[in-house]
């Protein structure tokens, strides 16, 4: 692995962890990520909260002949980011490419949501993109790197599920992204954001099924303009052009990697 669009390179991956296979074997789009950044030559610190997740993702990593280290933390917690990053940047010497894959959905309209439901989507999903953003943009800017956060379609559009809190904070993903963006152009930092459609992934048995595998399975690829969802390696994809030279000329994106959802009215 010493080849590769990533070469010489570190990725720190927040929500890196292999934290088990959904029906038919699918994995979740940060286990694609690490692993695709790997094959692509980057070393890759795969930051997860939960120690067997990342163990699991290093694994499969430096079985298939890349480097991997693995980090304990909660990607809501300032201390525990920071010190997540100094430990990565200890190992590898550097940090090049950052992408943030923490996220939560909390079904129920504005009326059925508490306060406490509303605060954890903004925690787990604004909080963490700004807080690795926060710890590792210094790094990012030594070098002209690259910081690739994971937003979704129903920041822009109703995707047909109640959660309000989930869109709202993904919304505002993106518009955090625009702002790193436009701050560190300047300073070789490009910063853009891949909004998931229906995406076959774990998290979506685990929290969006409504029913048996695979009726929630037909229902949405039923959604989707092509008859299908995508997987996590189509989103793996797209964080590897973002993170590579091939997108040098790219910030302040937001990269829809949905099937065409996202042009479809209502």
């Amino acid at each position: 692995m010493s080849g590769g669009r990533l070469a010489g390179r570190t990725a720190v991956v927040v929500g890196g962890g292999h934290q088990g296979e959904g029906p038919g074997g699918v994995t979740g789009i940060g286990f694609a990520t690490a692993t695709t950044f790997a094959r692509h030559g980057a070393r890759v610190a795969v930051v997860d909260r939960d120690a067997d997740s990342a163990r699991r993702t290093v694994q499969a990593i430096t079985d298939a002949g890349g480097q991997a280290l693995a980090l304990v933390a909660d990607a809501t917690d300032d201390d525990q980011v920071r010190a997540a990053v100094d430990t990565a940047l200890g190992a590898f010497g550097r940090i090049d490419v950052v992408h943030t894959n923490v996220g939560v959905t909390s079904l129920g309209s504005v009326e059925d949501i508490t306060i406490e439901d509303w605060r954890t989507s903004f925690a787990l999903n604004l909080d963490t993109v700004f807080l690795a953003a926060k710890h590792t943009l210094p790094h990012l800017a030594a070098r002209g790197g690259s910081l690739v956060a994971m937003s979704s379609v129903a920041s822009i559009r109703s995707t047909g599920y109640p959660y309000p809190g989930y869109a709202a904070a993904k919304a505002a993903v993106n518009q955090l992204t625009r702002s790193i963006a436009i701050e560190y152009a300047g300073r070789g930092v490009r910063a853009n954001a891949i909004l998931a459609g229906l995406i076959d992934t774990p998290l979506v048995y685990r929290q969006l099924a409504d029913g048996s595998a695979g009726a929630t399975r037909a229902d949405r690829a039923a959604r989707s303009p092509t008859g299908a969802m995508g997987t996590a390696q189509d989103v793996a994809d797209a964080a590897l052009f973002l993170a590579s030279d091939e997108s040098r000329y790219i910030t302040g994106v937001l990269l829809p990697v949905d099937g065409g959802l996202h042009v479809r009215a209502g």
